[in-house]
């Protein structure tokens, strides 16, 4: 408790020992009242003498300020922005990727592309390469992973670039711990299939076996059944649907554009990007590639912030 003292500009000697006397009384009520505070048991206790926090005896406690308030998400993105120039500058982007805006409360209702229905698909999964919203925020996407370049891991985590990956476990069964990596930074892992087979062209029990299979062999790895699955090739009929559904597959996110290290290719008519646009990259190197998988995004974010976009988690909206 402290005192808050009026200077008086008058009052003469007369005064002085009645303020005095005063004085002494309120110093004894508030040595008394800090004593009740204590409980009789602390460092205020009748007989045991006040501590500061590092022990010293004599002096007051010092009282806990107020609580810092959490960051709003605006001051947050602020400071992650900060950070992502400076890995900007070190990863050599032309610029500064955008930030995205913070995701949906609710999640969209996504239906099936006009164009990519099969028959009787009422209850199967959608099929779609844009998902429905008006913020200018597209998705990347990575495909397959016979390339697993760390430089990829340390950029995409430097530049907190959210992105997705399909893999197929016959490119990946080499190094499950590359993808393990990928996941602890907080990549989803989902499901291409147990060996990038044309699944139009098997039978639905050779199917099941390429997608569940999948499904099985990430739940032995990475410890969660994906929701999420891309039929290599982009190419799937009504089994292959039907199957999805049945190892727990809700949605086959396709794509609408594809990033190379040297070139974008559209597949929408005005060969542009569109707000929700899905963006299909692969786990590829030199020996398939002109560049790197590091020279890919720089690619492919030189695109999508000179268009005004950023990027954000497919799986926040799907």
């Amino acid at each position: 408790m402290q005192l808050v003292r009026q200077n008086e500009k008058s009052g003469g000697k007369r005064y002085r020992s009645g303020v005095v006397v005063l004085a002494a009384l309120l110093a004894a009520a508030v040595a008394s009242g800090c004593a009740a505070e204590t409980g009789g048991g602390g460092a205020g206790a009748p007989g045991a003498p006040a501590k500061t926090a590092v022990g010293r005896s004599g002096d007051a406690s010092p009282q806990a300020g107020p609580a810092r308030a959490p960051d709003t998400y605006a001051e947050t993105v602020r400071k992650k922005q900060a950070v992502r120039a400076v890995a900007a500058r070190k990863w050599g982007l032309a610029k500064v990727p955008l930030a995205a805006p913070e995701p949906p409360k609710v999640k969209p209702s996504i239906t099936t592309r006009k164009g990519f229905e099969v028959r009787n698909d009422k209850g199967l999964p959608p099929v779609f390469t844009t998902v429905p919203t008006k913020e200018r925020i597209v998705f990347l996407t990575m495909d397959d992973g016979a390339e697993k370049d760390p430089e990829l891991l340390r950029m995409m985590t430097e530049l907190d670039i959210p992105y997705s990956a399909f893999v197929s476990d016959y490119v990946i069964n080499d190094d499950y711990g590359y993808f393990k990596k990928m996941q602890q930074r907080g990549v989803t892992i989902s499901n291409h299939t147990l060996n990038h087979r044309y699944l139009p062209g098997l039978s639905h029990a050779e199917q099941k076996r390429e997608i569940c299979g999948q499904q099985e062999k990430i739940l032995k790895h990475y410890g969660k059944r994906p929701t999420l699955f891309r039929p290599p090739y982009g190419n799937y009929n009504r089994d292959t649907l039907v199957v999805a559904k049945s190892c727990g597959i809700t949605a086959v996110p396709l794509w609408s554009s594809e990033a190379f290290p040297d070139r974008m290719e559209w597949r929408e008519w005005d060969q542009d990007l569109h707000p929700g646009d899905i963006v299909l990259t692969h786990f590829r190197g030199k020996e398939d590639w002109k560049g790197s998988m590091p020279d890919m995004v720089r690619r492919v974010m030189k695109t999508i912030t000179d268009k005004g976009y950023a990027v954000a988690k497919l799986e926040d909206y799907v």
